[in-house]
């Protein structure tokens, strides 16, 4: 992985932005960085711990899960403008997923360390990027409770709409 430096303009287009004011941005930009990953690069791995938040600026990754029989699944497709490793990045806890380059990507990073350094002199940057994190686990969720909806009126016709 190839590492570039991040502006503030181009934070602002991203997920963790969206809510920053320009000069938000700028300084979070200035603990960021962004990386460009080779097409079938990891970016990181299933059980891997890691305390860093990851935006998608270009490319896509897919998702996938070991399935214990040799091979792994694919489970979804981030595109541009998603953030990946959430809950590493909240709590530590391991990656619950593999992510791997779909053709060239680019992603900005985000270190735990970072951005807990900005909390005394920037609560309110420090607040609103939690709320972009926050709200992408809910995206999550929801995707994750329709396609369960989807999955169990598949095999079941008489449970569901479908």
């Amino acid at each position: 992985m190839t590492q570039k430096v991040v502006s503030g303009e181009e934070l602002k287009q991203t997920a963790l932005g969206r809510e920053l004011s320009n000069e938000q941005c700028k300084l979070l930009a200035t603990v960021c960085e962004r990386r460009t990953v080779a097409n079938g690069e990891t970016l990181f791995s299933e059980g891997e711990v890691s305390d860093t938040l990851f935006v998608i600026v270009s490319g896509r990754f897919a998702v996938s899960r070991d399935t214990g029989r040799g091979f792994s699944d694919t489970l979804h497709l981030l595109e541009s403008g998603h953030l990946a490793g959430e809950s590493g990045f909240l709590d530590g806890s391991p990656h619950s997923a593999t992510l791997r380059a779909v053709g060239d990507a680019e992603v900005v990073t985000l270190d735990r360390a970072h951005l807990e350094a900005m909390l005394v002199d920037h609560p309110i940057l420090v607040y609103k990027v939690m709320r972009a994190i926050v709200h992408s686990i809910r995206e999550i969720i929801r995707r994750m409770n329709r396609q369960h909806s989807e999955l169990l009126s598949y095999i079941n016709p008489n449970i569901g709409r479908f």
